[in-house]
């Protein structure tokens, strides 16, 4: 069969882009009730099966819930919360009701999360108990008529409804919401790299696409143990580790547990994990890990996603673990579109510092950096998607958003431009470059620096603040700020780790600055734009 047919894209695309597509049936419902669908592993590495009947009944408990709250289709739902059985039952949940998810990172701080609150027009607020604490700050985080559910808590919290309670049933039943393939599941924010961080909204009939690379760029196979280990609060996480394995019916592995080498090699041991995918720091955290690769792991399929692999972990992983890690590309806005790919009849040999060909479903191009034509082989110019042969495109614009829908695409509008920068080689391989736009990519999480240098402004001693990436062997690149002092300040590593904590405090305890550099002015261009390209040429080239 042509791997590559318009057939075999309509048949994948049948059952979700449809006017009556329910997201509680295509993502539960229509899955044997017997087969599991996650496995939850405690850091103990104890662990629960929850199998899709299971998943069904408590799904439908808390949609009927929610619907007794006023809830209903079209409201925007926030989860803050960890991986658990629980996080399951909630997302279920809100999709069964035909609401929209906004995922939010649990290291995020209380002005992100107020941001996206705000932007996303939440109702209602899902959270930890052991993250409740970050909606204490204000109006903007409870206010108005923004329903607040606590996960976990004693239930004693004024002003909060308890989660347990909820679920101890006793509401009128609700049908599954009959949204379509163009109703909206989930609403992300990106990185904020030029400004505040635009919503992007995923649409039903995406649930095509992100099984799709499920299958041609994983190889997920019905006997796979296969484990995602992004979080679920970004893109990839969400997409793969969440919904393509539901949509598919296949098991996926959830670990409730933050990262250590030492967990995650016991993890894949334990549980015998065949399929494996998680960003290079990931890989680059388990190579260094003095204890090694147990013994006996049953890995076949070993892929990498979020920020350019690096061929030092390329040639570890065919030593050690006797599989060569395969890189992929994509974006928020659009799933995963060129890859390394795994499935038979698209494997082909991987190339140290490529990210692979386009995957089935997408057409690609690099267009020159100054024109819409299309650059000539080896000629680093602007990764594009060709949104008129791509049947599996779905992102459609950010939302209130429409000067920056249109920089994502050429004025004909055939074209969406990644913001990426690289080349095309003789045999159809892409290379990726750089970013045209200033995103940083530390351990697979995509910052923008534009929300950390509004935190690092609001500090008396900043005058001006503009933070870029620096290389990193463990975590590809790191946070670097370079500060402006107000008139009389001087930079001590008081100040510094100061700033480093206002960071963690009003942003997210993961986007802080490695280091701050004190300068005395930025470099800029006549109309006064900060060019941050330089610094990052900067941090590059010197000591």
């Amino acid at each position: 069969m042509d791997l590559r047919s318009d057939d075999r894209t309509e048949r994948l695309l049948a059952p979700y882009d449809r006017p009556d597509a329910s997201a509680a049936e295509l993502l539960c419902d229509r899955h044997p009730a017997e087969r599991v669908a996650l496995t939850v592993v405690d850091a103990d590495l104890g662990s629960q099966d929850l199998t899709f009947g299971e998943l069904r009944a408590r799904s439908e408990t808390f949609a009927a819930a929610l619907a007794a709250q006023g809830i209903g289709q079209g409201d925007a739902v926030a989860v803050l919360m960890g991986k658990s059985a629980d996080l399951a039952t909630v997302l279920l949940g809100i999709w069964r009701l035909g609401a929209v998810h906004i995922p939010l990172f649990t290291a995020f701080a209380s002005p992100a999360i107020a941001l996206r609150l705000r932007a996303g027009g939440a109702t209602a607020v899902v959270v930890d108990a052991d993250q409740a604490h970050k909606l204490d700050s204000g109006e903007d985080l409870t206010g108005g008529a923004r329903t607040v559910i606590e996960v976990g808590g004693t239930g004693a919290n004024p002003g909060r409804l308890a989660f347990e309670d909820l679920m101890g049933g006793g509401h009128p039943p609700v049908d599954p919401a009959r949204i379509g393939g163009d109703g909206t599941l989930v609403e992300l924010f990106t990185s904020g790299t030029t400004g505040r961080p635009k919503g992007v909204r995923l649409p039903v009939r995406a649930l095509a696409a992100l099984e799709g690379y499920l299958v041609d760029g994983l190889d997920v196979r019905p006997d796979d143990v296969y484990w995602d280990a992004a979080d679920p609060g970004w893109a990839y996480g969400l997409y793969y580790a969440v919904l393509a394995p539901l949509a598919m019916g296949r098991r996926s592995i959830w670990l409730a547990a933050g990262f250590s080498a030492s967990t995650t090699w016991q993890v894949l041991d334990r549980f015998g994990v065949t399929n494996f995918a998680a960003a290079p720091t990931i890989y680059r955290a388990l190579r260094t890990d003095p204890l090694g690769a147990p013994e006996g792991l049953r890995l076949r399929r070993v892929s990498s996603a979020g920020e350019p692999l690096t061929p030092d972990v390329i040639e570890w992983s065919e030593r050690v673990l006797g599989l060569t890690v395969r890189d992929h590309y994509g974006q928020t806005e659009l799933g995963m579109v060129i890859a390394n790919a795994w499935r038979d009849g698209l494997r082909a040999k991987v190339l140290p510092g490529s990210m692979g060909r386009p995957l089935p479903g997408y057409a690609t191009a690099v267009l020159r950096l100054e024109s819409d034509e299309l650059a000539p082989a080896g000629e680093v110019g602007r990764v594009a998607l060709d949104t008129s042969a791509s049947p599996l495109f779905w992102f459609a614009g950010y939302p209130g958003a429409p000067e920056r829908t249109a920089e994502r695409f050429t004025a004909d509008g055939r074209w969406y431009l990644t913001g990426d920068s690289g080349y095309r080689d003789e045999d159809g391989r892409y290379f990726f470059s750089s970013r045209d736009d200033d995103v940083i990519i530390m351990a697979g999480y995509r910052i923008g620096p534009f929300d950390v240098e509004s935190v690092l402004v609001t500090h008396a001693a900043v005058a001006e603040a503009a933070v870029v990436a620096a290389p990193d062997a463990l975590r590809g690149e790191v946070l670097v700020a370079h500060v402006v002092l107000a008139a009389g300040r001087e930079g001590t590593p008081e100040l510094e780790a100061e700033l480093q904590r206002l960071v963690k405090e009003r942003f997210a305890a993961h986007a802080y600055p490695r280091s701050v550099r004190w300068v005395s002015e930025l470099p800029k261009t006549p109309s006064g734009k900060v060019q941050r390209f330089r610094l990052r040429e900067r941090e590059r080239t010197e000591p």
